[in-house]
């Protein structure tokens, strides 16, 4: 197989295997009028096999949600053919719109207008609370 490299854009790379679908749709790159290349159970040598998306187009990337999907992610931006700049994934601190409260007595539930506002509260089991209701998500 075959997939052209791209002159600049964004590679997300390290993805666990099987993930790269559900980046693609956090991230709304079925919106996106340019080439997107997802390369699927990828050899690697630190995991047995990854994913990888590929961007033919220069977009700023939310790394929360990517951070709250795999922290093992990096975002390499791509200039001319070279990477200039590459970032790692961190657990994010708070997660905004990008998980949806299922209590259905929170505020979130009546009120649309409300963001849906997540915190981070341990981190070594990557549990997250809502800021209203303290209903607990674990990643």
């Amino acid at each position: 197989m075959n997939i052209d490299s791209i002159n600049n854009g964004i590679v997300i790379d390290h993805i666990e295997a099987g993930k790269s679908m559900e980046i693609y749709k956090y991230l709304g790159l079925e919106n996106l009028d340019c080439s997107v290349a997802i390369i699927k159970n990828v050899k690697s040598k630190k995991t047995g096999k990854k994913d990888i998306i590929k961007i033919d187009n220069d977009m700023d990337v939310n790394t929360d949600i990517l951070g709250y999907i795999d922290t093992n992610i990096t975002v390499n931006v791509i200039k001319d053919g070279k990477i200039i700049k590459k970032t790692h994934m961190e657990l994010p601190e708070k997660l905004v719109n990008i998980v949806k409260c299922e209590n259905p007595r929170c505020i979130t539930s009546d009120e649309q207008d409300i963001d849906q506002v997540f915190e981070l509260k341990d981190r070594e089991n990557k549990i997250y609370r809502c800021k209203y209701c303290e209903s607990q998500i674990k990643r």
